[in-house]
């Protein structure tokens, strides 16, 4: 999945689910290897650490795709859905434990999105009318600009460890 250029052509929900993948494994890469310690740890002044990048993203699976497209009740969804808080990470979740609720989040939105048309549009509270085209070019933004986030503090802690 490393490599963007794999689907370059085709369809367009092919392209757009391609690059949602691929964001989505990029950011999980950005985590994968580092201790316990390692993603938790605080380089910037937020409280953004590595782990909490990736919890966040799973929050954003369940709010786009189960709450918004799927119109489940967020009691209804797979996990905590409170969006300020979205970024916490309890002391007694692992970097696996984490990963595994992003893939899970991540696989039942592609079953719920399977039989939706790009142009099927939803209701967001604040966003107004949305389709699933644009939930789409969103989670890929909002991954790509996370794993980059990640990438970067991966690239501090590595530096840590050389000296």
């Amino acid at each position: 999945m490393n490599n963007p250029t794999g689907t370059t052509s085709g369809p367009e929900r092919q392209l757009l689910e391609y690059m949602l993948d691929y964001t989505r494994a990029e950011l999980i890469d950005t985590v994968r290897g580092l201790s316990e310690a390692e993603a938790r740890r605080r380089l910037v002044p937020s409280m953004t650490t590595s782990i909490g990048l990736v919890k966040h993203a799973a929050f954003a699976e369940r709010k786009w795709f189960q709450h918004i497209l799927g119109g489940l009740p967020e009691s209804e969804c797979d996990g905590a859905m409170v969006g300020e808080d979205s970024f916490v990470v309890s002391d007694d979740e692992t970097v696996a434990d984490v990963i595994a609720e992003f893939e899970r989040a991540g696989n039942r939105a592609r079953t719920i999105a399977a039989d939706i048309e790009l142009d099927a549009i939803r209701q967001h509270p604040a966003c107004g009318t949305v389709s699933l085209r644009w939930i789409y070019l969103l989670l890929i933004q909002e991954f790509a600009r996370h794993a980059g986030h990640s990438d970067i503090l991966r690239e501090q802690t590595e530096a840590t460890r050389r000296t």
